[in-house]
């Protein structure tokens, strides 16, 4: 196979997981727990084909482009496609449409689902790394952003913005950002510096996440 950077590219995305299925010899990249990609094996363990999901009129133009991008190997064909591993597919393209595949499956969640896939609050905070989480909090995602430092029985204004009245995932790609209500929310034991560099980090968090899934 051409493409050896696959593997380490598609780990490298937020939230994959991989395993391997062996009913049908595939090795699979999940977000969320559904399958946006696949290498389909040989008898020997070689790929014969790469699987990935796609929008149906880009999949349609694409297979009329590359001999090498055919219909989805047991897969809806409609959305699915399979591009041959040895074949003249540019690297570039091939990570576009790994790309777009990424973030059609997880776009394909809810908004609930997505932020557990990722392991990011609304705000970008990872959950499970916190000091608090299952302490004083049990999570943003699990109380509906109802979290400790919240008004009573209400959500963390950052999590009523995005997701209650701005419909998003979080506020990842919001373009206000950082805006007031981030200070409204910060921990007055951090310094000025400190809390510089906690919105860095959590914006951070967001990046690489596909613009139809925020």
């Amino acid at each position: 196979m051409r493409y050896l950077w696959l593997d380490e590219y598609l780990l490298n995305k937020r939230g994959v997981t991989k395993d391997f299925q062996p009913v049908w010899n595939w090795i699979r990249y999940h977000i969320g727990g559904k399958m946006f990609a696949a290498l389909c094996l040989d008898d020997a363990g070689k790929p014969y084909y790469i699987n990935l999901k796609l929008d149906p009129m880009e999949s349609e133009f694409l297979r009329g482009q590359y001999p090498d991008i055919l219909p989805g190997y047991y897969s809806d064909k409609r959305c699915w496609v399979s591009v041959r591993p040895d074949g003249a597919v540019p690297d570039s393209l091939l990570r576009d449409m790994l790309n777009q595949s990424y973030g059609l499956v997880l776009a394909g969640q809810s908004k609930k689902a997505r932020r557990a896939a990722l392991g990011l609050t609304a705000c970008g905070l990872k959950c499970a790394a916190c000091p608090l989480h299952s302490k004083e909090c049990p999570g943003c995602n699990q109380c509906n952003g109802r979290v400790f430092h919240a008004p009573a029985g209400k959500a963390c204004p950052l999590y009523a913005c995005a997701v209650h009245k701005n419909h998003r995932t979080g506020c990842g790609g919001c373009p206000h950002l950082p805006c007031a209500l981030w200070e409204q929310v910060r921990d007055p034991a951090l310094s000025d510096e400190a809390f510089r560099a906690s919105v860095s980090a959590r914006l951070e968090n967001w990046k690489g996440v596909p613009s139809n899934a925020l």
